[in-house]
Parts: C-alpha cells; structure tokens; sequence
C-alpha cells in the first residue's frame, strides 16, 4: 500500500519542531513493529515511554496516538514519525529530506534560470498557491485551513530561497507577490493570523537583497508602480526605483 502522501508533504505541512523531533525518532530507530493495515499503517513509537500509533495512508495527520497530545486530537511527533516511516520504508534520510526552510531568504547567489527550469518553477509556485484559498467553511476547520497556508507559504519559500538573483528572477517573484497580494484583497484568503504577510514581507527584503546584487533587478519593480496592495508593502520597493 503506498501512502497518498511524500515526505515533502509531511516536511511542508507539519511546524518545524514537530518535524525535527519526528525525524529524530525515525532516525534513531524508534519506530518498531510497524504493520500495514486496511487503509492505515500502525507502529510502537518510543518516547517518554512506548506508544501505540496509526496514521491513515489517506492523510498522515489523521491517526491515533497514546500519547498526551495524540489523545486530544493534536498531531504529534510519534504520529509524524510513523508517517515518515509509511514513506522512507525504513530508508536512511539525506540532508536535503531533513532540510527545513520555513523563511523565504535570498540565496545569494547571481544567475539566470534557462527556459525549462523557469517554466518547471513557475509550475512549482502555482502548485503551492493552491494551498493559499479562499476559507469559504464553518469556524470547526479553521486550523486546518491556517495549516493550508502555513503549508502553501512553506512550499513557496522553499522555491524563493533557492532561485538565483537575477532580473529574470526578480520580475518573477514580483510577479508572484502580486498573485497572492490579489488573493488577500479580492480572492477570499483569510489571512488573520498574517502567514501570508509575512511571507510577503520576506520576499520583499529577499528583492531588496536583490537590488543590492544586481542593480538591474530593480528594472523589475517597475511592475509595481501605480498598484495599490492590501498593506502597503510594496513601499520599500518604489523607494529603491525613486533613489
């Protein structure tokens, strides 16, 4: 049976500590006398003490544990562990599987991408917008919808810290700023707790470092000129145009 999800959906989806300490447990081969079952895998997980766990093959966070958390329904390192398992099969993990980014950044590094690797990260970004939807549902699926765009600005910031500074590069994060900021001001995302913001507010400085680099890239900020944004953020942007 294979699960319906990879370990870059885990990575992505799960908040940074939870993940390190699951990766931890798999590593250090805590999880024991795993099974597959009719739609879901189970294992005993040591922690504090042994565990019993089962997560679904549908949705890793779907499952069961003894543990403290487990027992009120918050997904836990011993279930995110078990999970890892489902899709490693006991595998060793690269550097690269354990490697969190949950900040976008410039990667420092000058280039241009060729034509195919622009066309598969421009995939790769509308891939993670699809996480950053409207919430269009009852107060009960409010966590699961902030974990969406906590996952969906995970994905994205992954894809930032990794371009090469360039204006190529630079028009294609503003470009994407703009899509997201249009989803804030007319497409529905609720963004109360300022996920979305502040991944906006990284990719801004990530184009400031940018301008720093290469001056031509502030030939791409051009694009913001006369747009007006839900908070503003692309002041710091014109400034660099207007000096």
């Amino acid at each position: 049976m294979t699960p319906k999800y990879d370990l870059d959906k885990i990575k992505f989806a799960t908040d940074g500590p939870t993940f390190e300490k699951a990766v931890d447990l798999y590593e250090k081969g805590r999880v024991a006398k795993f099974e597959e079952g009719i739609g879901a895998y189970s294992a005993v997980v040591m922690g504090t003490k042994l565990y019993r766990v089962s997560v679904e093959a549908r949705r890793y966070d779907y499952g069961h544990c003894e543990c403290y958390l487990g027992q009120n329904d918050t997904l836990c390192k011993h279930m995110v562990a078990v999970a890892i398992y489902a899709v490693m099969g006991g595998k060793k993990l690269n550097d690269e599987d354990k490697r969190l980014v949950s900040q976008a950044a410039c990667s420092g590094r000058l280039g241009e991408l060729s034509k195919s690797e622009l066309a598969a990260t421009k995939k790769e970004i509308t891939g993670a917008m699809k996480y950053i939807k409207p919430y269009n549902g009852p107060s009960r699926i409010w966590f699961s919808y902030q974990s969406s765009l906590s996952e969906g600005c995970n994905r994205l910031s992954k894809i930032v810290s990794e371009l090469p500074v360039s204006e190529q590069t630079a028009k294609l994060l503003v470009d994407t700023l703009l899509r997201l900021d249009d989803r804030l001001c007319r497409g529905g995302v609720d963004d109360s707790d300022g996920t979305v913001g502040g991944f906006i507010e990284e990719t801004v400085q990530a184009l400031k470092e940018y301008t720093k680099l290469d001056s031509s890239c502030a030939k791409a900020l051009g694009d913001l000129k006369g747009k007006e944004t839900c908070f503003g953020w692309e002041e710091p942007l014109l400034e660099i145009i207007k000096n």
